[in-house]
């Protein structure tokens, strides 16, 4: 498999997009004045404690406080030492145990702010490198689980360990990420002599630092993707900006300098996102409907609880039999579901209603090509089976807004519905507002502000009813077209 990833950069945003095989997987959007603050450490302060939730709100200098739980606080807090604690208790204590409102509290963001919701946060402070991820309140070393091979697996571990004693870290775990597969010592040390470092640097600012205030800030997108979206399949990562791609290659020869071959500035006449079709499928990941090249499609609509994914055979007919036909279009589907998954970064609860199948080996084969491109997810899922009404229930974790959520915002005139009321029913509407305008006050006669759509309609199919209200209230009803009405807005004047 092929991969590029395409940067593209302007002073307002930068916008990067991982390219497989010719077609756009992901794309993340970060902007200058709204940047994401996951794994953010910051020098909180506790400003509420809530115990029917097991949970509190932290100040850390954001314009909604920060959320953090019982379970997301490490449990070897020094208060519970003095403290009691029944069994029922004994694995998540109280969250009154744990925080107190008005004391300081060094938190990590684990999930951005979402719609209304404050970010979410952790005491479990991790700090990522290339290879490692140093956890300076844990002993415990794993390993990620896209590293597969046992023996692998077990010779890392062994050269951590080895490592941490050399390199005089006396205290701290690390998690061994995807890319230390096959490396060796050199590497685990220079990371390790890096983390060791930037940790001594974090402690000073931990204790000096008052809250709320930041402590440790992430990299900017265009470093990040360095560290954390090179795989072996990366054939070439294109920058767009001549001033971003210095910087990162200055940031590569110290950190990461195995990238550097593939790093490359791309001054080309044509915006990098055309060369490879990226904004034409940004747009497309916009819209509710999916189009599958055999005349199915798909039905995405996000809610704030779950999003659910409705498959259709649409205009495809199929050759053999009924059976043949929809296994076609689920099986089609699956992979159109998993790039529109990670291409709009929906998270959460995903719900996939695929077309009925009765051959159960059908059923198999789909959920089992849905699980393997799964695989390539940088986000973990968690693919449940398929329910008693056919459903397929999974799980993707959310740490960041979808695309949906950054790009768009809810439509004034529905509200966020995404429908509007039929010209009709705001003709019905309009009838009896005038009626009880009638009850109410003497006039001459009424005057109708309403769109141009509604006015038509009262002047050509609601004619007759119209005649009948006019002669029912004794009074002549005028009508007037305000281009700047929505559908579903007007106004009664009394004359």
């Amino acid at each position: 498999m092929n991969s590029e990833i395409l940067v593209n950069v302007t002073p307002m945003e930068t916008r990067v997009a991982i390219v497989e095989n010719g077609a756009v997987q992901e794309v993340y959007i970060e902007r200058s004045q709204n940047r994401g603050i996951v794994g953010n450490i910051y020098r909180g302060k506790v400003v509420r404690v809530l115990p029917g939730m097991q949970a509190a709100f932290v100040d850390i200098g954001l314009e909604r406080a920060a959320f953090i739980h019982a379970s997301d606080i490490d449990i070897s807090h020094p208060r519970l030492h003095d403290e009691h604690q029944t069994s029922e208790n004994k694995n998540v204590p109280p969250i009154f145990q744990l925080v107190r409102e008005g004391e300081p509290i060094t938190v990590q963001v684990i999930k951005d702010p979402i719609g209304t919701k404050g970010a979410r946060l952790t005491t479990q402070l991790s700090i990522p490198s290339r290879y490692l991820v140093y956890v300076p309140d844990s002993d415990h070393i794993g390993v990620s689980q896209r590293i597969e091979g046992d023996s692998e697996r077990e010779r890392l571990r062994e050269l951590v360990n080895s490592c941490k004693d050399d390199v005089g870290i006396e205290k701290g775990g690390f998690i061994l990420r995807t890319a230390a597969e096959s490396i060796g010592e050199a590497e685990i040390r220079k990371d390790m002599d890096y983390l060791r470092r930037l940790w001594r640097v974090l402690e000073e600012r931990i204790k000096s630092e008052k809250a709320p205030q930041i402590v440790y800030e992430d990299l900017p997108l265009h470093l990040r993707i360095t560290r954390d979206l090179i795989r072996a399949d990366v054939d070439k990562i294109r920058i767009d900006s001549r001033e971003n791609f210095q910087n990162t290659l200055d940031f590569v020869r110290k950190y990461t300098p195995e990238v550097e071959p593939i790093l490359e500035y791309y001054p080309g006449e044509r915006p990098v996102f055309d060369l490879f079709n990226v904004e034409e499928d940004i747009r497309r990941a916009l819209s509710r409907k999916v189009d599958l090249k055999s005349g199915g499609y798909l039905i995405i609509d996000q809610t704030e609880a779950m999003t659910t994914i409705d498959v259709n055979t649409g205009a495809f007919v199929g050759h053999r039999n009924l059976e043949e036909t929809i296994f076609k279009t689920n099986l089609e589907s699956v992979t159109a579901i998993v790039r529109q998954l990670r291409m709009r970064n929906l998270g959460g609860i995903i719900i996939i209603d695929f077309i009925d199948m009765e051959d159960t080996e059908h059923q198999r084969q789909v959920l089992r090509m849905l699980e393997k491109l799964l695989e390539k997810d940088h986000a973990k899922t968690k693919v449940t089976g398929v329910s008693e009404l056919g459903l397929v229930e999974m799980t993707r974790k959310r740490t960041r807004e979808s695309l949906e959520q950054m790009l768009t915002e809810y439509c004034q005139v529905c509200d966020g519905r995404g429908r509007i009321k039929t010209a009709q029913t705001v003709c019905y509407e309009i009838f009896r507002e005038i009626l009880r305008e009638a009850r109410a006050y003497d006039t001459k006669s009424y005057m109708v502000l309403a769109a141009q759509a509604v006015v038509d309609r009262l002047l050509d199919e609601e004619s007759a009813a119209v005649a009948d209200l006019e002669e029912f209230i004794r009074k002549p009803i005028h009508f007037r077209v305000e281009p700047m009405y929505s559908q579903e807005q007007f106004d009664v004047v009394l004359q």
